[in-house]
């Protein structure tokens, strides 16, 4: 069986990154090996704003392109926005790249009829709307439910988040008909078990669900070569003006685009 090498990016400098390996590692397939590293630039806990947004893009894409370089096969950019999800697969030839909000919705778009997002707060609401709308899934889709919570709440008061999420579940079961819950932010892992059994229905993992969609995908390239299109919107921009425009140079990687 062949190894995977996955790289799972948390687009923030942020310090738990162990914890994430081990959720990781007590998923994964036995020929996988796992990777999880923070950026060092941007902001430190969160990206609930579009500005915090905006400031990672330089250092979360040149991540990716070098995680290629350095012969991973897929990337997962561990964010719920998906930021920076098309330009990234753009500039690689090869390795996989997904994340949270689409390998969630593709997911629940199998397992059920129609699926509700669970989010922090209605902040997020809006970007996240975007990207169900660009996947198609809109009509799919049975509700976001919000529960008041910023990104660093969810593990303050583990119990009490638990509670807030369980109404929320049972009001998209119950009121708005989903028959797939999705966890909105990777900051909600370890909260998915509970709730599934207490509910019977499935509740999607946002660290998780990509992460085994990166595997998926990985495998699938391997055994029969597809890969995401470049015919359009991910086709690669030319290296010969990246090298005549000094992108490696402005930016400070020098040597990360290669012939």
């Amino acid at each position: 069986m062949a190894q995977k090498r996955i790289l799972f990016i948390n687009p923030i400098r942020w310090e738990g990154d162990s914890s994430v390996l081990d959720y990781l590692n007590g998923h994964k397939d036995e020929d996988t090996t796992v990777d999880v590293v923070s950026l060092t630039r941007g902001t430190q806990h969160h990206l609930e704003y579009h500005y915090y947004e905006a400031l990672l893009a330089d250092e979360l894409l040149h991540r990716v392109k070098q995680a290629e370089n350095d012969g991973y096969d897929a990337a997962v950019i561990g964010c719920f926005y998906d930021p920076f999800i098309r330009p990234a697969r753009e500039i690689c030839e090869k390795m996989i790249v997904t994340a949270p909000a689409e390998a969630c919705m593709s997911l629940a778009a199998i397992l059920g009829h129609k699926f509700s997002i669970l989010v922090g707060r209605d902040k997020w609401i809006p970007e996240m709307h975007e990207n169900v709308v660009k996947l198609g899934l809109e009509s799919r889709l049975a509700s976001f439910r919000s529960m008041g919570l910023g990104v660093e709440d969810f593990h303050a008061d583990e119990s009490a988040t638990e509670n807030i999420m369980r109404e929320q579940v049972r009001l998209a079961v119950q009121e708005d008909r989903a028959e797939v819950i999705i966890l909105g932010c990777t900051m909600q892992f370890g909260f998915y078990r509970q709730l599934q059994e207490e509910f019977q229905v499935p509740v999607l993992d946002a660290i998780i669900a990509p992460f085994k969609y990166a595997e998926f995908l990985a495998d699938l390239k391997a055994k029969t070569g597809w890969y995401f299109s470049k015919a359009g919107v991910y086709e690669s921009p030319r290296l010969s003006e990246i090298k005549d425009w000094g992108l490696e140079q402005v930016y400070g990687v020098p040597g990360l685009w290669k012939a």
